[in-house]
Parts: structure tokens; sequence; C-alpha cells
């Protein structure tokens, strides 16, 4: 039953064009470096999950004192904390909806919106209890966890049934065969462009330097699967085509977001005129010279 309500959530194009209006506007907002934070590229993933927990650990430890008699001004400073914190989670998790898929960001906008009611439960609960009226302040509390469940429902399908979120270029070190793998002769590589080939059904980029040095870097975004080698190349970097995601070509890095996990790198040699690639490991990598 849920499921389904859920999968029907993604199809209903209802709530397309606020979708549209809304990302236009989270784009636009003047965030720079911030919008990488916010993303979580320090972090390794993204950051919204790690905020949320304040707001609502502290919802939810205030539920626990409502139901015990005498706690309903402790109650209602962990209320409070979760209002505060409420806000930079919200920034957070906007600016990855933004960037997401049209069916992730339809669950997403009601996601947004469940958690939208949550706060103006809390906020009416919060100004109940500062009035006195202790007993509405508790009835719209448990309202506004209902709502916070119901936010954290939909957060759940998110991250786990559409996959928003994480590195979709994390299956291939477990994919890639290790050695050397023969993928094209070098007279198959124009400089300066970009190129797909596979390596056991495994896409991978290639480009070839005006120098003659390869870059090789898996082809699928690890953001949200984008086609790298549809990209842009920039100062030694590729940016992907569908979120602008930029990867450094040399060591696979994500110099800027929304991704906020490295590409995996391949190391590269030209053996009798053909490029040959392998899967870098982490580390130093081996000291191979190019036959």
């Amino acid at each position: 039953m849920v499921p389904r309500f859920l999968d029907g959530v993604e199809r209903w194009p209802r709530g397309d064009a606020v979708i549209d209006a809304l990302s236009r506007g989270v784009r636009a907002l003047p965030l720079r470096g911030g919008r990488d934070l916010l993303h979580g590229r320090w972090l390794g993933h993204p950051v919204h999950p790690l905020l949320v927990q304040v707001p609502v650990g502290s919802w939810l430890s205030a539920a626990v004192l409502d139901l015990r008699p005498g706690r309903a001004r402790e109650a209602g400073s962990l209320i409070a904390v979760g209002l505060a914190a409420a806000a930079p989670a919200a920034l957070a998790g906007a600016v990855d909806w933004a960037d997401l898929h049209r069916r992730q960001q339809r669950v997403g906008l009601v996601h947004a919106l469940a958690n939208t009611a949550a706060v103006g439960l809390y906020a009416a609960s919060l100004a109940c209890r500062v009035k006195g009226r202790t007993k509405a302040g508790r009835g719209l509390g448990f309202l506004g966890l209902t709502a916070v469940a119901t936010g954290g429902l939909l957060g759940g399908h998110l991250a786990y049934r559409q996959a928003a979120g994480v590195n979709h270029a994390e299956e291939v070190p477990q994919v890639v065969p290790a050695g050397w793998h023969r993928i094209g002769s070098v007279a198959e590589f124009p400089a300066g462009r970009t190129a797909r080939r596979t390596v056991d059904d495994v896409p991978v980029l290639v480009v070839r330097e005006a120098d003659g040095d390869f870059y090789a870097l898996a082809e699928r975004c690890s953001h949200l699967a984008g086609p790298l080698s549809e990209g842009t190349l920039e100062d030694g970097c590729v940016r992907c085509p569908w979120h602008g995601s930029v990867f450094r070509l040399a060591d696979g890095w994500n110099v800027q977001g929304p991704a906020t996990s490295p590409q995996p790198v391949f190391d590269t040699r030209v053996v009798d005129g053909h490029l040959e690639v392998r899967l870098r490991e982490p580390g130093p990598a081996e000291d191979d010279t190019a036959q």
C-alpha cells in the first residue's frame, strides 16, 4: 500500500510547474562556496541527513517528556531547539533537491511539505506553551511528530528507493577486473576531446591531452550517473552536463559539487600503439613503465 502510494507520487506531474519555479529559485540563491558546503562535498556525502538529526531528535525527546507529568518546560525547550535547527537542515535539503531528477524532485517536494507542516505545528505548539496552554501545546506537538514521521518516510524513499544522494560510481571498483585492459588504438582518441569506451560493460571516460598524455575516469557521474563523456573540458577537469559537477582528470577528485564523491580513476599506458587502462587502487600507484 505505502510503496504504491509513493510510486504514485513519483509519477504525479501536477506539481511540476511549482518544482520548476522552486528549483530555479534555489539555484539562483547567492550561496557561492556555501553551496558545496551545504551539499556536503567536504564531508564526502550529503550533509542534510546529518543536520536533520538535531530537530528530529529534539522533537522526539520532547514527545517523550510530554508523556511524563511536570516536564512541559523541558519539552518546550527541546521544541525550540528543534525549530532553530530546522532552518539549516531545510536549506541543505533544498540545495540537494534542486539538482535531482524530476521523479526524485516530486517525492522531495512532498517530503518538504510534510516537514514544513511539522515546523508549523511545532511553532504553534511552542506558542501555546508560552501562553500556558500546555494541553494544546502537547496535542500540536504530537501532530508535529506525525508530520515528521511522514517526512521521514518520504526521505527514506528518496534515499533508498530512488538513490538520491548516493554515490552512483561506487560499484566501479567492485566490478572492474584487475589488470590492464586494451580499449582502442591511440589514433582513435583526438586530442582535447572526450571519448567513451567500456571495460567489461563499465563505461570509461578517456581524454587525450595536447601533449599526448591520457586520462581515464569512470564515465558515469557519481552524483546521478550523468554521462561525463558528453561534458566539457575545463582546465584539466571535466564538467558533468547534467548538474555541473566538476572532476579533476588526474585523480578524479570532485572539485565542485553537487557531487560529494570523487570519480574512480584509471591508470593509463600505451602499448604497441594501443591505449590500456587499469583501475587505480587507493594509495601510491605502482611504477609500471609503459611498453
